[in-house]
């Protein structure tokens, strides 16, 4: 350390004090880097590509780990580095602000850790994966939350470092006039998001991939986030909602994903129903959408021209359900094409014969 010390007092004779350093510094920060690199590439060739856990928090705490060396690495040179004044107070607050950040930064990738950890016991490749949707909203819900909050008190803490920020701010909180209320009606969207956010994590009527249908639109639940929630139409168009969610709204996962869908058709008042009736009993069972449960049809309504069939059957999930209606539909209007055409429907009218009194006569005849 005393030689070091002396190599670079005798630097100092025709170079810039600011200038050494700040070289030093640069040094101890590429070292450290390198230093970092290595260190982390011989851990994962010690822990090996069949233990992906370690793997993958190696990876997550890629950042946080390279800025803690760096930061190591100033602390360890800073008392060799010729700074003068101004230089060193300088350092010295990037340095208060540095760690600051970098608790912070630990706190978020620990919580993404433990998050993620947690997640690992429940599998969502399945078809009944209600729990697992459960928890995974639950969880990403209070994971951003916290992430909030973590970022809010990172740099709240980080500003206070700064005299002129920190006298304003114990006088704006001080005031507690109109200021405060300013503040409080601004952020009152924000913070009502970030309430029902933790509501939606606690009650869940909705969870992550629940089939929707919201504002006239049907689709999945793809994420939520701290202030609104990204609807995945049908039609691969996202729909971003406030997560307040203060519409009434469908949720047609919320306790089961089968689904009953309906197939409405128009026939004459001649059709044959216990034969279209047996019909959608043979489709529905030759169909691999069909889950087994509800296959029904019945004459739901009558007019002066037709009558009305509803066909019920029922499917594991909404996507099966929509693609069974379509099947079914199609199907029995072939079936009614090809063997049952008396049954599509038709327009009737009588048209009255003239009567035998009425005879047409001549033009110019005489009675």
């Amino acid at each position: 350390m005393e030689k070091i010390q002396a190599v670079l007092q005798d630097a100092s004779g025709f170079l810039p004090q600011w200038l050494i350093g700040v070289g030093v510094l640069v040094v101890a920060v590429l070292g450290a880097l390198a230093a970092h690199r290595f260190l982390v590439a011989l851990a994962k060739r010690a822990v090996g590509p069949r233990r992906s856990v370690a793997i993958a928090i190696l990876d997550k705490t890629y950042g946080p780990t390279t800025l803690a060396a760096c930061l190591a690495a100033v602390a360890i040179v800073t008392p060799l580095a010729p700074l003068n004044g101004d230089l060193s107070n300088a350092l010295a607050h990037s340095f208060a602000v540095a760690s600051i950040a970098l608790i912070g930064w630990i706190l978020i990738r620990s919580v993404d850790l433990a998050a993620a950890r947690y997640l690992q016991r429940y599998r969502a490749d399945i078809a009944e994966n209600f729990l697992a949707r459960k928890h995974v909203t639950q969880v990403r819900v209070f994971k951003r939350v916290t992430d909030t909050l973590i970022i809010i008190i990172a740099v709240s803490a980080a500003l206070m470092t700064f005299n002129s920020v920190r006298q304003y701010g114990v006088s704006l909180f001080a005031s507690a006039g109109a200021a405060g209320i300013i503040v409080g009606l601004a952020a009152r969207p924000l913070l009502s998001n970030l309430i029902a956010g933790v509501q939606i994590a606690v009650t869940q009527p909705i969870r992550i991939e629940d089939a929707v249908i919201i504002e006239n639109e049907w689709g999945w639940v793809e994420d939520i986030a701290s202030t609104y929630v990204v609807i995945r139409l049908w039609d691969w168009r996202r729909m971003v909602v406030p997560l307040s969610l203060e519409r009434p709204f469908q949720n047609w996962t919320r306790d089961a994903a089968s689904l009953i869908g309906s197939v409405n058709l128009h026939v004459d008042y001649s059709a044959d129903v216990p034969r279209i009736r047996q019909r959608l009993e043979k489709t529905v069972h030759e169909s691999k959408l069909w889950d087994g449960s509800v296959v029904n049809l019945q004459v739901i309504d009558a007019n002066s021209r037709t009558m009305e069939l509803r066909a019920l059957v029922s499917a594991r999930n909404a996507p099966e359900a929509w693609d069974l209606r379509c099947e079914i539909r199609e199907k029995l209007i072939a079936f009614l094409r090809a063997e049952m055409p008396q049954a599509l429907p038709r327009d009737r009218a009588d048209l009255a014969l003239p009567s035998a009194d009425h005879s047409l006569r001549p033009i110019g005849a005489r009675s």
